[in-house]
This record gives C-alpha cells, structure tokens and sequence, in this order.
C-alpha cells in the first residue's frame, strides 16, 4: 500500500506500482467503442500509461492534452489514458478537446487501478486511481514509473517522455 495525498490529506492506495524492471501486468480496458483492449493490442510498440483519476477534472484533462500534443512526436510509443471514466464520457471528451494522438480506455468493468496497484481505498476519491504514470518498453517490461504524490499535481511530463524515447 502506498500513500499520496489529496488536498494535502492523506490516501491510500490498494497497492504499490510495478516495479522498474518487471514485466508490466495485463489488463483488459474498455475502449470508447465498448471494445475491450489488452497489453497485446499495442505489442511491439512503447506504452505510456497515463492513469488518472477522472478525465472530468482540470489536472487530468490538462495532462492528457499535453501527452496529446507529445504523443505526435514519439517513435513507437501509443500514450493510453487509464480513467475510471465511462467510454462515453471518455468519448465525449476526447471529441470536444480534438485529443487524436492518445488512447482513452476505461477501467469500466475490469481490475487495472488494482492490479497496477493504484486503486483509491480510502478518502473522498475512493474508488477512482491515483494519478500515476507507468512506461513500458515493446516487451512490457516496465522503464519508469511515477506515482504523484498529490493527486491535484501533474506528473512529471519530461521524465515520462524521456524514458519512452530512451526504452528499447
């Protein structure tokens, strides 16, 4: 179990992220479409999981527009936007912002927040993720991670994008 803060106060989570070096968990996440999606549908290529809360919150829509804008420039490397946000509202979301260059895919009906060990087990957001960045080389193996310790801060954008550029 971890602990990050939300509004200075802290929060557990249901576990610890995959650690640098190991191969990175499967996970079945819902699509806008409503199709289920897996690790194998992006075999071969970089993975920048880009896991937030909801996509309904300022924080979280503003990294997903600046992974948006990054995203055109990585070699490789499909960005994935993990919320526990509704395919449709995901949907919606994406359509109105014009985010074209990443992938919104939900945990609706599946155990990735636990499984990633980001799950929200107490305070206000409970039930909802953690905002965490996790990067996995082609092979899944995980390269960086970044669980941010306070939910109403953004990741560190840099640190994510250099160690896609820099994953085999």
């Amino acid at each position: 179990m971890a602990t990050v803060t939300f509004h200075e106060a802290p929060v557990n989570t249901s576990g610890e992220l995959p650690a640098k070096g190991a191969v990175a968990p499967d996970f079945v996440l819902v699509a806008n479409d409503l199709s289920e999606k897996t690790l194998n549908d992006y075999a071969g290529k970089k993975k920048i999981l880009n896991i937030v809360p909801s996509l309904d919150t300022p924080v979280c829509a503003t990294s997903t527009r600046k992974f948006n804008v990054e995203a055109a420039s990585l070699q490789d490397t499909v960005v994935l936007v993990v919320s526990a946000d509704l395919p449709f509202a995901s949907g919606r979301f994406c359509a109105t912002e014009g985010i074209d260059k990443v992938t919104a895919l939900s945990t609706f009906r599946s155990t990735f927040a636990k499984d990633y060990g980001v799950a929200l087990v107490d305070g206000p957001l409970a039930g909802l993720a953690a905002r965490a960045v996790v990067v996995l080389d082609a092979e899944n193996k995980v390269v960086y991670t970044q669980l941010v310790p306070e939910i109403t801060d953004e990741p560190d954008y840099a640190a994510a994008l250099s160690a896609a550029r820099n994953a085999s």
